[in-house]
């Protein structure tokens, strides 16, 4: 029987044997799938919807760029425009954007894809790691996620009808990934582990030998990996990026999710891309036909002329990023009750905040309040995200000065 939504309560009408009135109260008495019981609000969407909402504030809150796009890639969205690109695109993306990312991972990477069956660009990074937990993963099955990690991750599992297996990550050994740890949570029902390095929140770059070590795990017990890679340009000192599909046997077995939102800031624009072997896109491709059918035509020329211009764009930011890394990790630490240590990649700091012995939800709405300051409690990335807060430095220099100056003043008043 099929039950349509009552616009006016007043008319009752005869469908499926139920009258109109009946119909309205199965209606509100109905309520959401099994499936999203457990499913929380996003913690970084609600301090969004802060920021949106009151005036004065600073947003520490959000990781977004906040540079414009290089002006050839503004001016690709344009011509596009221009030319009438305006219909749909092929669901896998258009061709000339899978050529040219077939190009950056044999540049970047030293990885071969072929462009028609084993490159998809989707509606951000996001929706790539979403496609594939729902291809690969049936319910019961486990996942291994990194705790602290990205606020996506959990939900995308439960939806997906797997199970989150939590492997910690601990500040005192400087968030370094440790196989022996993650071995200790694999059990007969793991199918995939997911894998974010430069890390969000924590700003850890996992070190090639550490990702070596993994690896080996992974092939041992036929795991699928999911390497989100979207900060691999956002990286300071010494550390260096390293693709997880480049490493010996790795290929065949991951997917490679990245955008252009952090490397290019393109956030609005919203393409992402997942790289694998033919038999992992598929499956993906599948799903993604019929949820959204393509990424919007416009923003994948943008993407073409993003990859294929000059890459100055990417280095002036990243130097920008790490003055401001710099700035905020001295005055963060100057101020009493807070300590952390210093991020190699991404743009967030991770300060330890245990000692005002409140809840980090409670000590974000205390600065939100008293000073003005969004900033996104860390336990929004996993119970072992508690006790620390995520400060994004993607903001004006000038606002970080300003924003340390509010905190400090705010946090007296804790004491």
């Amino acid at each position: 029987m099929i039950i349509l939504r009552c616009i006016d309560k007043r008319k009752h009408f005869m469908f499926g044997g139920t009258t109109s009135a009946e119909a309205c109260s199965v209606v509100r008495q109905s309520s959401a799938a099994r499936r999203l019981s457990n499913i929380r609000p996003s913690g970084i969407r609600r301090m969004f919807s802060i920021v949106q909402q009151t005036s004065g504030v600073i947003s520490l809150g959000i990781g977004e760029p906040d540079f414009t796009p290089p002006i050839h890639v503004i001016n690709a969205a344009k011509q596009a425009l221009d030319q009438g690109k305006t219909h749909y695109p092929p669901s896998a993306g258009i061709p000339r954007l899978r050529e040219a990312l077939a190009k950056k991972a044999k540049h970047d990477n030293g990885l071969t894809y072929d462009p028609d069956n084993e490159i998809l660009v989707t509606v951000g990074a996001t929706q790539a790691v979403f496609l594939a937990l729902m291809a690969f993963i049936n319910p019961g099955d486990e996942v291994l996620l990194f705790d602290p990690g990205f606020v996506c991750y959990e939900p995308d599992v439960l939806i997906a009808g797997g199970v989150p297996v939590f492997v910690p990550l601990h500040e005192n050994d400087a968030y370094r990934l440790d196989a022996d740890t993650v071995m200790s949570h694999i059990t007969d029902k793991t199918r995939v582990i997911i894998i974010n390095s430069p890390n969000n929140p924590t700003g850890a770059v996992f070190s090639y030998d550490d990702l070596l070590k993994l690896t080996k795990l992974v092939i041992e017990r036929d795991l699928i990996v999911i390497s989100d890679e979207v900060y691999e340009k956002i990286v300071y000192d010494t550390a260096n990026h390293r693709c997880l599909a480049a490493l010996p046997k790795m290929r065949e077995r991951t997917i490679v999710v990245n955008s252009f939102s952090k490397t290019y800031a393109m956030t609005g624009f919203r393409v992402g891309y997942a790289l694998g072997p033919a038999e992992l896109i598929d499956p993906m491709l599948k799903i993604h036909q019929y949820s959204v059918a393509c990424v919007d035509g416009t923003a994948q020329h943008a993407a073409v002329a993003a990859l294929e211009g000059p890459q100055d764009f990417v280095k002036m930011m990243v130097t920008e990023f790490d003055r401001r890394r710099k700035l905020m990790y001295k005055r963060i630490n100057e101020i009493d009750g807070f300590h952390c240590i210093l991020p190699k990649g991404a743009f967030y700091i991770f300060p330890n905040v245990k000692e005002f012995n409140m809840p980090t939800a409670d000590l974000a709405d205390f600065l939100g309040k008293e000073g003005k300051i969004i900033t996104v409690p860390g336990s929004a990335f996993g119970t072992n995200g508690e006790g620390y807060l995520r400060l994004s430095y993607a903001t004006a220099y000038e606002k970080i000065e300003e924003a340390m100056n509010r905190i400090e003043k705010a946090v007296k008043k804790l004491k």
